[in-house]
């Protein structure tokens, strides 16, 4: 294995996967830490956690975890992957895992990029905009769990870092790689650390991962992947073959529980079409609700591929967290799904859309796979997966990416023989 990524949820992992596969290299995404070895045609390992929202002093600890595997698997460099759109609280979690990697790998410094022009996210003057819009004017600002009221990516990760914080401006990242390089240089003689980098297109992250050949640890959204697998093959290092997938045939359906205004929209065109469960959060928690209940819908529509979602407005989100508690009331909901979730593919469902990261988590854990297989991309950032050791395709898609139709194209994808992907 040559490169070993550790990300902070599933979407964001599957994201990572995604890039790294279209960059030619063989890779593997392991739902959790691995209980064995890597396989010896796995070029790059994804170890996806579910460290996003979780205390950080956990989050710490599994992340060393997950890096100890990938270090026995004799990695040359290392990625920790957070979202695109920075997700984290002023607590952690990204500074303080970021921090505990750069410390167990002896590593001077690490470069800090969630930027993803594909998906509308980038950094200017150290400043992450989605679109034309602040990250704090986006609606992460209602994220309810990690929302984003700063879009100064430096002064939020100070907050959460002992270490300092510096920064690439834009003006030395236009001039490409070498410029880059002796900037990084610069910010780390004077005493920073984690060095936030700007980035506006993709030529700038194909930049930015050049000079990053010789760094052991880089950091940020899966859009600073994009350059990381041309130093390996500059190097000689890549196998070069193309990677095979197959859809599933057989009952597919869509579980949404994200609150992002892009999965709003995205769950009221699908349900316009489709057989459509709501999962209200006070049935839920009075226990009114159960996946038995759930389960007797989906049954009934089984094959007119069904929408559960919990996918509602933010001020109702945060009356729910008003009044039964922000973190009982996202186990209570994450753990129908994932019982939902083991049901259905018990049942035969042989296709899943999921929507949301934590949502993502609870599905993957409900199916129990340890390992998933990189197939061809949907929408920018989200890949077709095959389950390995089921008879079952998924899409786990982070809560703000996808175009407005993206569950029926998933779907159909997920369905059907892509043949190698590029």
């Amino acid at each position: 294995m040559l490169l070993g990524c550790i990300g902070d949820d599933l979407t964001g992992s599957s994201d990572l996967a995604n890039t790294l596969v279209k960059g030619g290299m063989r890779v593997t995404q392991y739902c959790g830490l691995p209980q064995s070895p890597a396989n010896q045609d796995v070029e790059a390992g994804v170890v996806a956690l579910k460290t996003r929202s979780i205390p950080a002093v956990e989050a710490v600890r599994q992340s060393l975890a997950a890096l100890d595997w990938l270090v026995a698997q004799g990695c040359r460099q290392f990625f920790f992957k957070y979202c695109s759109t920075f997700d984290s609280t002023p607590d952690g979690n990204i500074g303080p895992v970021a921090e505990a990697l750069l410390a167990r790998l002896n590593a001077p410094l690490a470069i800090v990029c969630p930027a993803f022009p594909g998906t509308g996210r980038t950094i200017y003057q150290g400043h992450l905009f989605v679109g034309d819009r602040l990250l704090n004017e986006s609606g992460m600002q209602n994220h309810p769990l990690t929302p984003m009221t700063d879009p100064d990516i430096r002064r939020f990760l100070q907050l959460q870092s002992a270490a300092r914080v510096g920064h690439v401006a834009y003006g030395d990242v236009v001039h490409g790689s070498q410029p880059i390089a002796t900037a990084l240089a610069r910010e780390a003689a004077n005493g920073a650390r984690l060095i936030v980098v700007d980035a506006l297109a993709d030529a700038d992250l194909y930049a930015i991962g050049r000079a990053a050949a010789d760094q052991v640890l880089v950091t940020g959204g899966s859009g600073i992947a994009l350059g990381l697998p041309e130093n390996f093959r500059r190097a000689g290092l890549l196998n070069g073959e193309a990677v095979t997938f197959s859809g599933v045939d057989g009952p597919g359906i869509v579980l949404a529980g994200s609150c992002s205004t892009a999965t709003r929209g995205q769950v009221a065109l699908y349900r316009q079409n489709h057989p459509a469960f709501e999962i209200a959060p006070e049935a839920v928690m009075s226990g009114a609700l159960t996946t038995a209940t759930v389960l007797e819908f989906l049954h009934r529509n089984w094959t007119e591929n069904p929408l559960v979602f919990s996918s509602a407005e933010p001020q109702s989100v945060r009356n729910a967290q008003d009044r039964y508690g922000i973190q009982p009331l996202a186990n209570a909901i994450e753990d129908l799904f994932a019982e939902l979730a083991a049901a259905l593919v018990q049942a035969g469902m042989r296709r899943i859309v999921s929507a949301g990261g934590e949502t993502s988590g609870a599905v993957i854990r409900g199916i129990g796979c340890e390992a998933l297989r990189i197939g061809p991309e949907i929408d920018p950032g989200v890949p077709a997966l095959r389950v390995e050791g089921l008879p079952l395709a998924i899409a786990l898609k982070s809560g703000n990416f996808g175009s407005e139709d993206f569950f029926e194209k998933a779907l159909r994808m997920l369905a059907t023989s892509a043949g190698p992907t590029e």
